[in-house]
């Protein structure tokens, strides 16, 4: 059913809440609020502008990039203001007291680093290319920066180019109502719980751990923040409640489905599914009334593995890059292109910075997509919008297993950090396994009786036929018989010559860009009606060429004139 549309359609990336600062969880009058009480010192606490200053200082770092997220940057000069004050003060209490160290030597000798040292240059990274909880690598090297300052929460994945301050900021938490809920929803000293609370209130874990020990509670563990996103628990180790650390025998042998987790403040959705089946249950303290309620992990596990069917017969895979910072998100697309190939799949890469519904949907060939992020980047929440299903690397192998061996654990896992290296022992797409000794490549007949022998492959969500998810294996030339592992047969083999065998004709003749079978190609050919802007008008008959303007905006000349126009 076509609709009008009232205005044209969003194409790049939303600019919602564009330069203002907000809290998390905190609704719109409430940040306006809080904007205006903020003071000079509080905000030093926020951005933690000493501790800052003193390791840019330490590693005599001279250009700093400052990436914030869209939702702080009305905060940006005035952090930068506040950088450059701090770093001045360090550099002269470094001067003075090197003149008092030369004062106090009898010979003055001095190399004088602190007094000639370069003055620190500060950029900010207005706008992040993927995702803000990622570092921005590619913006920061545009500025040639020595390090990058990265702002508000993140996902800690591995960088690899750039060095990383991370500040993640600290926000106020109500400790009296933080331990009431607490001993609401564990009225029991014995229960084993975790103690857990997102970047942005891991300040407060200490404090609120030690009051609910002397309340009475046994079995309560904490947490704190390591960089290992594919830890038991994402990037957080398991400590005592007195902040000891656990031993290497007991980490190991720690139960979490045992424990329950009490995490302080709305977690990301990624961290909600994959720890829904590490634990025994997840309670989320709200830090604000915008976000009494979370979503039930279940429920985004279903419609996880829903998506999951809906590329299980997809012929035509988009690779869509979200990330080009992560350390090994190179190593992961090559690993999961060839896993597509080896299920006679066609896949296409595609990077178009930060993701909307507009942007994919022209790519109408592409039936769904697997995105290559971070493990927090990867899951797009809410894919209603858009025109096919985007899944992550981890569903991408439920989807290719099979129906035979397809089996939905409740596991689950969002980004590239769980892809391993394509295992060479899998069926290649020249048709051809290796050995397990690596030898030469022992031939594997494929012929047409096989392939048609296969079993039909059907959509489990709407029971349909599907003859097109194989595009790669079905247009696969035939062998002639008698031939060799290359594919060409020859008489002193034995083999009947290629020109007197009977071939089977394809049935029909798919679009080719350099000699490779394009199912992009034959679709845009064959089914896309719209072949872009004038191709509905003849083309008009050249014309003589004339001078145009020429010279700089301030002033033009036309032609030989040399009059300023």
């Amino acid at each position: 059913m076509a609709t009008d549309l009232s205005a044209a359609p969003a194409l790049s990336t939303p600019a919602d809440h564009l330069f203002e600062h907000i809290e998390p969880e905190v609704s719109a009058a409430e940040n306006e609020a809080q904007a205006q009480r903020r003071s000079h010192d509080e905000l030093l606490d926020i951005y933690e502008i000493a501790r800052t200053a003193r390791e840019i200082r330490a590693d005599r770092w001279k250009r700093i990039a400052l990436q914030f997220p869209d939702t702080m940057l009305g905060d940006a000069p005035w952090v930068v203001q506040a950088l450059n004050t701090e770093l001045a003060s360090l550099a002269s209490a470094e001067t003075s007291t090197s003149q008092s160290q030369d004062a106090a030597n009898k010979d003055g000798t001095n190399n004088g680093t602190a007094a000639t040292a370069a003055k620190e240059r500060i950029y900010i990274l207005a706008d992040t290319s993927y995702s803000s909880c990622c570092v921005d690598e590619i913006a920061a090297e545009h500025v040639n920066a020595d390090i990058v300052v990265h702002y508000g929460r993140s996902c800690l994945s591995p960088t690899s180019r750039l060095p990383v301050i991370y500040v993640f900021t600290q926000h106020k938490l109500e400790h009296a109502t933080a331990l009431e809920e607490f001993e609401k929803e564990y009225p029991e000293k014995e229960a084993k719980v975790v103690l857990m609370a997102d970047v942005t209130y891991q300040d407060h874990l200490a404090q609120l751990a030690s009051e609910l020990c002397s309340r009475g509670y046994v079995h309560l563990l904490s947490t704190a923040i390591v960089h290992d996103p594919t830890g038991r628990i994402p990037n957080r180790k398991i400590i005592h409640s007195d902040g000891a650390e656990l031993g290497d025998d007991c980490s190991s042998t720690l139960d979490l489905q045992e424990y329950s987790i009490f995490h302080i403040s709305q977690p990301p959705t990624a961290l909600l599914l994959a720890l829904s089946s590490r634990v025994k249950s997840l309670y989320i303290l709200p830090t604000s009334s915008a976000s009494s309620s979370s979503p039930s992990a279940p429920r985004l596990l279903g419609r996880r593995y829903a998506r999951c069917l809906s590329l299980a017969t997809a012929g035509i895979i988009g690779i869509l890059v979200n990330t080009l910072s992560v350390s090994n998100y190179l190593a992961s697309i090559d690993s999961i292109r060839k896993q597509i190939a080896a299920k006679g799949k066609k896949s296409y890469t595609v990077v178009v910075g930060k993701l909307n519904p507009a942007k994919l949907a022209n790519f109408a060939e592409v039936d769904g997509w697997v995105v290559v992020g971070c493990w927090e980047s990867s899951l797009v929440e809410d894919d209603s919008g858009y025109f096919k299903p985007v899944i992550t690397p981890f569903e991408l192998d439920v989807a290719l297993a099979g129906d035979e061996h397809r089996v939905w654990t409740g596991e689950w896992w969002g980004g590239i950090e769980g892809v391993k290296p394509f295992d060479d022992i899998a069926e290649k797409s020249d048709g051809t396994k290796k050995t397990e000794d690596n030898d030469a490549p022992v031939a594997e007949e494929q012929t047409d009786d096989e392939e048609e022998s296969e079993p039909p492959e059907f959509d489990l969500r709407t029971g349909r036929l599907i003859s097109h998810s194989r595009p790669m294996r079905a247009a696969a030339p035939p062998k002639a018989e008698g031939a060799g592992t290359d594919g060409v047969s020859t008489a002193a083999e034995g083999g009947v010559p290629k020109s007197g065998a009977l071939a089977l004709r394809p049935k029909a003749e798919l679009a080719t860009v350099n000699g490779v079978v394009s199912p992009g190609a034959e679709y845009l050919r064959s089914q896309r009606t719209w072949q872009g802007l004038g191709s509905d008008f003849t083309l008009e008959s050249s014309s003589a060429i004339e001078e145009g303007r020429s010279g700089v905006a301030r002033g033009y000349t036309v032609g030989e004139d040399t009059d300023r126009r």
